[in-house]
């Protein structure tokens, strides 16, 4: 299969000195092989069967494969983003039998000087990881931003009957909010303008971030048009002078069992009534017609994390899955 935007097959080298891995550029063939290395990856919760087949035909993406002996034994995406400044790191996986031998950072260090390569321009790394940061990872990398990462889990079924419980307009005291404080879900025209307009969304968005579904973007046009091809939900509290914006990601399968659904909800701002009002608005749209478990990760300012974990806990009824931990925006020059 074509790529557009990657360097050809033949351009890489066929062996790796010193480590004996081959690299290749991943096609529509390889999908089976990589399943089978990435088993039981993230607990039953790998995006990737869902995202494969969209990333090979993202024109500013490559997707590479390590193979060992001709075997698939690692991958990492590797996206262009913010005007060819950025190369996005994602996906990166490596087959259990291999890991701790340094596939890894080989996999890495060959990505980087392949888009390098191809887009001189490109000036640093950015990934985004949810483990604890020590002091050798600062050493390497440069914080650009943080969000506590809230997840839940909850019977579609069940939440829709909570929600009806609630009401349309409820806040977080449980009294009605006025019409005008109501989430505003933004048309693609209102989302261009809005979230390139640096002074109305200056204080919004985290160091000058839009991270959606794991991926940091500058507020840029270049990026604005990759977001507005996604499937995403926009929403702020005032279109004219917004305090709080979220990005709903739609609903997409995961492969811990039938009927199993990913839901991811992006929030920016510090106000927690704001928050729950924007949350509701997204969880009545995205699970209005689901049917089964969904496992929901939201995204948020860190204050915010214990207060709304127990609005889910208490008001939702819902299952919080695990206890604070965050979600870290990284970068290193290339």
């Amino acid at each position: 299969m074509k790529i557009e935007n990657s360097l050809p097959c033949q351009q890489l080298p066929e062996v790796h000195p010193q480590t004996g891995l081959q690299f290749t550029v991943a096609t529509e063939e390889d999908f089976d092989d990589i399943m089978a290395m990435s088993q039981d990856i993230y607990g039953g919760l790998d995006y990737l069967p869902t995202r494969y087949q969209t990333w090979l035909q993202e024109t500013n993406r490559t997707v590479i494969l390590a193979r060992k002996q001709g075997k698939v034994i690692a991958l990492e995406s590797v996206c262009v983003i913010d005007d060819g400044e950025t190369m996005l790191v994602e996906g990166l996986r490596v087959a259990p039998q291999e890991r701790g031998k340094g596939v890894a950072g080989v996999l890495l260090r060959f990505c980087s000087q392949l888009v390098k390569s191809k887009y001189p321009d490109v000036k640093v790394t950015r990934l985004t990881r949810d483990d604890q940061l020590g002091p050798k990872d600062f050493q390497k990398y440069r914080l650009i931003t943080k969000q506590a990462i809230l997840l839940v889990r909850f019977r579609a079924e069940d939440l829709k009957l909570h929600l009806a419980d609630l009401g349309l307009n409820v806040g977080i005291t449980g009294d009605e909010i006025a019409p005008s404080n109501i989430p505003v879900r933004l048309e693609p025209s209102e989302v261009h303008q809005l979230f390139l307009s640096s002074s109305l969304m200056q204080g919004v968005l985290p160091n000058a971030t839009i991270v959606q579904d794991w991926q940091p973007f500058k507020p840029l046009a270049s990026n604005m048009a990759i977001l507005l091809k996604k499937d995403i939900d926009w929403m702020v509290d005032d279109i004219s002078c917004p305090s709080m914006a979220s990005l709903c990601t739609f609903p997409f399968r995961v492969p811990i069992g039938d009927d199993w659904y990913y839901l991811n909800i992006d929030m920016f701002g510090k106000d927690q009534a704001l928050a729950v009002q924007q949350l509701l608005g997204h969880l009545r749209r995205h699970t209005s017609t689901l049917k089964g478990h969904v496992m929901c990760q939201v995204f948020l300012d860190p204050p915010l994390w214990k207060p709304m974990a127990e609005f889910f806990k208490e008001t939702l009824k819902v299952e919080l899955v695990k206890q604070y931990t965050e979600q870290c925006v990284v970068e290193s020059d290339v």
